[in-house]
This record gives structure tokens, C-alpha cells and sequence, in this order.
């Protein structure tokens, strides 16, 4: 493990905030990244059961994400192919409601220029909009998503995985019929 990774393994920057979420936890910084993979999966934030595995996408969504990239667990674990760094690298918590806060601002004002300086991804899958908007400086996702070739096929933009985007999945079938077949072709040759 690099210096840099045990750093943001030892973070602590959000003790106060998570303490004061409805979930009440403690910081757990999920880092899955070495230098030289050729994808980079640049998601939101880790969820609970990620938090609690400490391995990303380690739910439905990433059920969902692998099966979009046409690959397997092994081959998207696999640190020297796929390096997954979230815009915040600790779970978030739950607001009142039990929804997913946003991922705090300050893990990336703090560590993506550090990660992203040690990465030189070929292939970069922006999954949601928060990580849209800080590579791509995008405000709408449906919009950013449509527009895909305007980046492929060294950028994908994608919507979040989660099954709460199931709708959008359907009002957008060009999604599943135009984007995901060249998705699989840009991961299949990175890999």
C-alpha cells in the first residue's frame, strides 16, 4: 500500500459529521485503486453494506455495473485492471428519512487531485452525477448520459446503477441498446 493510500485509510476528516448522521458511524475509508489500471470506475460514495465489506459495489448496483461492463467479480476486483475511487471514500450515512446523504465535498477537495495525479486510466466510467460533474463539470445526467460519444470511448458517463434508477432505465432504453454494447467493447479491450 502507497503512502497516499494509508493516509486516506487513516482520514478522519468526517468523524463530527458522520457522528452526527442518523446512522451515527464512524469514518471507513474503502480505497481500491493502484496505479497502472487501465479502468478507472469513479463512482459517489460507498454505501452501507460497502462500509461494512469494505470492498466497493459490493450490492446490487454493482451487480448491476459488472453486468453493464460485461465482466465478472474477479476480473472487476482485480486492482491491476480496475481501480474504483468514489467521489467521498467513506460512507456518507443516512439523512432522517434513511436516504444517502451526498458524499461530503471535502474528501474530494482533500484527495481526488492526489489519486487522480498517481492514475492514467485509459477507460473512465463516471457512474453518477456528482462524479459527472466534477470530471466533466456536467449538471443533468439524463443529458450527459445521451450525449456519451461526445467523450467515449476513452470516457462513458453513466447513471447510477442502483435499482432506484430502474425507471430511468426504461424511459431510456437507447441506454441499454446504443451505450452498453460499446461499453463492453471499450472494457473488453482494456482487459
Amino acid at each position: 500500500m502507497t503512502d497516499l493510500q494509508q493516509k486516506i485509510r487513516a482520514c478522519r476528516l468526517c468523524e463530527t459529521r458522520f457522528a452526527a448522521t442518523a446512522t451515527r458511524h464512524r469514518p471507513k475509508p474503502v480505497v481500491w485503486f493502484q496505479t497502472g489500471a487501465p479502468i478507472l470506475i469513479v463512482g459517489q460514495a460507498p454505501g452501507m453494506r460497502v462500509h461494512e465489506s469494505g470492498k466497493p459495489f459490493t450490492d446490487r448496483s454493482g451487480d448491476r455495473l459488472r453486468q453493464w461492463m460485461g465482466i465478472d467479480a474477479e476480473m472487476f476486483y482485480d486492482r491491476s485492471r480496475t481501480a474504483i475511487v468514489p467521489m467521498a471514500f467513506c460512507f456518507p450515512g443516512y439523512d432522517a428519512k434513511g436516504a444517502d446523504l451526498p458524499p461530503p465535498s471535502l474528501c474530494a477537495a482533500t484527495w481526488r487531485q492526489q489519486v487522480m495525479d498517481r492514475l492514467q486510466p485509459k477507460l473512465t466510467l463516471l457512474v453518477g452525477g456528482h462524479a459527472m460533474k466534477w470530471h466533466l463539470g456536467a449538471q443533468n445526467v439524463t443529458r450527459t448520459v445521451a450525449n456519451w460519444r461526445d467523450h467515449a470511448p476513452a470516457i462513458f458517463p453513466l447513471p447510477h446503477p442502483s435499482w432506484r434508477n430502474t425507471g430511468w432505465l426504461k424511459r431510456n432504453p437507447w441506454f441499454e441498446a446504443d451505450l452498453l454494447p460499446e461499453l463492453r467493447t471499450a472494457v473488453a479491450a482494456m482487459l
